[in-house]
């Protein structure tokens, strides 16, 4: 220890360390590296007797924070690393997480045989990090900040994005990066009655529920995502809370380890703010203008919008005049913050809202379906200022999207026969914007819309099913609109759904003093600018029996199991009054086809008769695809499924087949009786023989040629159009070729040899 101090006070004396390192805890400094092992480790055990392994002090210690958490065999790492001075007037938080091959001793299988850009499954995983995470930065911290999460290993029991998120409180907790947490993650599943804490991937396959749970101290839920095989109202309020107080489990290991192991949270930099002389000002020009503008329910979103604009911009200049000294940008934040408190306070004093609607009252709604001909399905779905546009395309099971093979091993799925792509391009809000690779946000509300389909669609469906949803207004909650106009799509392409499904988006206005919860307002179908102004915005999809997906963005720093359970109601009664007004529309699929829908038909093909249907090296199936559109799928040893994008395609593939499996008539071969064939091909490995003119040859093996060991046909004189005795011993069962030997013809034999020609068949 005394060498440690000497080389600590050396380092500093000449200028060795940064600014960073200096104002590290040195206490904690020595301590991680003072001590003959640096790792400090905490364990908590769910209440389901599994455990998890909290691990911190040994890996990535330049970080500002970092932390391991282990279950089973897989591991995953985290580490937080924040800028010291802030250039922003936000916090620029940034979560990556990456899955590796070699976590799973595989290799990439892209032509460079590394890890590329960010998959989808990354993607949604970063996201869920990030909503976890974010609600409990305080709002003056306004440093750069990365969490990188890295896939240390992985089994085929559990799986890590749940594992990411504890660690990412951990890092954050240890760490001198000022935060709110700890913050604790379960997944929660259910089978039956029977609620499964953190359930292994086998597990999952057979719950009806898939639901991450983040929650803080005092069960204050801070984030919620996941899917479910239509879950009942009760059974999704008992999952929600059994993860709340699982997760106080996690959250005593984290703060054990943090009391241990952390260290001093850094003195957040004063903010910028305008005087009180300047704030007064800014509030008294404004204020009664924007009430104006917030209570007049004739605004429509971009006459809102621009009205806001044109207030700001009189304030800032007429302030800025008045106060010269003062950066504009004081002057307009000051102003953003009367807004959304002008917003916020009529929510409570007029207890409606700025477009004239209750609180529990939805926009209006309208509907289309059958938008144009040569679609397979097509719907227009309205909601207020949202619109989206849903469309949906049949094809053959071959064109289901094949999974990586980690995300495979991640999620337990190899392929899907139903994907939802959503679009967002920047006139839906009237804005110019580049076109190009869809980004994160565009992603993950895809991903969100197609959990709550999902659930809708049956495992046994023919087709795979591509349905796309492109927003062409935005005004608030375009993914639940998506579910919607994506569940009127799928009906009208004759997709036999299980039900139909909605979803809406519910939010929340709350109001504190001194860091307790004093009164709040939930409101059902939010518009852009109350999901902007507002705590939270829970998106909520589900047929009318029960709940399919559910997604919870929450803003402040948790909201309590009464709100929760409160906003899962509304959501409930606001999805029953939509799926009404679908219902008008199409309540049940299509049952008249259209033109334009594919079909599919299984054949039967005899063994003997597949060479000439799949032709040398395929062929066949080539040529009926390029002529005729069809695809032809095997299925087992005799079973084809044949794909035809019409009608008039199917009648095509039909004749086209039928005359490749035309032949003359085969003649009916005795088992056990000895033929003439005729030699057509000399292989080294045998001969090939046809037994009457129209059949396909062959192969008569080396060791069916003569009592000696042949190494080549031509070794005992063989030759092409050369006429052989044959024993028939009937067709293989798997191949249907047929069984011959010459080899038994060469001792003593009482059968009867018999000659097949042209006059003798048919």
């Amino acid at each position: 220890m005394p060498n440690i101090m000497r080389l600590f006070s050396f380092t500093l004396n000449n200028g060795f360390l940064n600014k960073k390192f200096v104002r590290t805890d040195i206490s904690t400094l020595l301590r991680n590296y003072g001590s003959k092992s640096a790792t400090n480790t905490v364990t908590a055990t769910l209440s389901n007797g599994r455990s998890l392994t909290i691990a911190a002090g040994e890996l990535a210690r330049f970080a500002d924070g970092t932390a391991t958490v282990t279950m089973g065999d897989t591991t995953v790492l985290v580490t937080a690393v924040s800028k010291q001075k802030s250039n922003s007037s936000f916090m620029p938080l940034t979560v990556d997480f990456r899955q590796k091959s070699a976590a799973a001793g595989r290799i990439p299988t892209n032509f460079l045989r590394r890890e590329l850009g960010p998959s989808e499954k990354e993607i949604l995983t970063a996201r869920l990090i990030d909503r976890s995470l974010r609600p409990l930065f305080p709002n003056e911290f306004k440093c750069e900040t990365q969490l990188v999460c890295n896939m240390l290993a992985i089994d085929s029991m559990h799986l890590p994005d749940v594992l990411a998120i504890n660690a990412a409180s951990t890092a954050l907790s240890l760490s001198d990066i000022p935060w709110n947490g700890p913050v604790a993650a379960v997944r929660i599943g259910m089978v039956g009655d029977e609620i499964l804490i953190n359930p292994t991937r086998r597990e999952l396959k057979s719950s009806e529920l898939d639901l991450v749970v983040s929650a803080t101290k005092q069960h204050l839920i801070v984030m919620l995502e996941g899917k479910g095989n239509v879950i009942l109202l009760p059974k999704l309020q008992k999952a929600i809370k059994q993860g709340a107080k699982d997760a106080q489990t996690i959250i005593q290991a984290i703060e054990k380890l943090q009391r241990s192991n952390g260290k001093t949270k850094r003195e957040i930099d004063p903010e910028k703010v305008c005087s009180g002389e300047v704030s007064d000002a800014v509030r008294a020009m404004s204020e009664m203008r924007l009430r104006e503008i917030f209570r007049n329910s004739e605004h429509d979103k971009l006459s809102r919008d621009h009205a806001v604009a044109e207030i700001r911009k009189s304030v800032v200049e007429s302030v800025w005049s008045s106060f010269p000294d003062v950066e504009p940008s004081l002057i307009q934040e000051s102003f953003n913050k009367c807004c959304k408190m002008t917003f916020r306070d009529l929510i409570f004093e007029d207890e409606r809202r700025c477009d004239g609607r209750t609180f529990d009252e939805l926009r209006n709604i309208s509907c289309k379906i059958n938008m144009h001909k040569p679609l397979h399905g097509s719907a227009l779905f309205q909601r207020g200022q949202t619109q989206v546009f849903c469309t949906v395309s049949l094809d053959s099971v071959e064109s289901a999207m094949k999974l990586d093979h980690l995300t495979a091993v991640d999620t337990g799925v190899k392929s899907k026969n139903f994907f939802l792509h959503y679009e967002f391009p920047p006139y839906a809000t009237g804005e110019i914007g580049k076109s190009g690779p869809i980004g994160r946000r565009e992603i993950g509300h895809g991903a969100l819309a197609e959990k709550g389909l999902l659930a809708t669609i049956p495992n046994d469906f023919p087709f795979t099913v591509r349905l796309t949803s492109e927003v062409l207004e935005s005004n608030g909650s375009s993914s639940m609109a998506s579910v919607c106009g994506g569940s009127l799509a799928l009906m009208d392409a004759g997709v036999p759904l299980s039900a139909a499904a909605a979803g809406v988006a519910i939010g929340l206005v709350t109001r504190y003093e001194d860091n307790e919860l004093q009164d709040y307002r939930i409101l059902t179908d939010i518009l852009g600018i109350e999901d902007y102004m507002g705590d939270m915005d829970m998106k909520v999809a589900g047929t009318e029996k029960g709940f399919t997906a559910i997604q919870a963005d929450i803003k402040v720093p948790g909201i309590s199991l009464k709100v929760v359970m409160e906003a899962l109601q509304k959501s409930h009664n606001a999805k029953t009054k939509i799926l009404g007004i679908m219902n008008e529309c199409i309540a049940t699929p299509r049952k008249v086809r259209k033109e334009c829908w594919p079909v599919t038909e299984d054949v039967t093909v005899e063994p003997h008769q597949r060479p000439k249907l799949i032709g040398q090296g395929g062929t066949n199936i080539k040529k009926i695809y390029l002529q005729t559109g069809a695809q032809l799928t095997q299925n087992d040893e005799n079973s084809f499924t044949i794909f035809a994008p019409s009608e008039s395609s199917m009648a095509e593939v039909k004749e086209v087949i039928e005359t490749l499996l035309k032949a003359d008539k085969e003649p009916d071969l005795e088992f056990g009786a000895i033929y003439t064939a005729k030699i057509v091909e000399i292989k080294d490995i045998g001969v090939m023989v046809t037994l009457f003119p129209s059949m396909t040859p062959t192969l008569l093996h080396n060791s069916q040629l003569d009592q000696r060991k042949v190494a080549h046909p031509s070794a005992i004189g063989l030759q092409v159009k050369d006429e052989i005795q044959v024993k028939y011993f009937g067709r293989d069962p798997v191949s249907g070729f047929m069984r011959l030997s010459r080899k038994v013809l060469q001792g003593p034999t009482s059968s009867v040899i018999k000659n097949l020609d042209k006059s003798s068949v048919g």
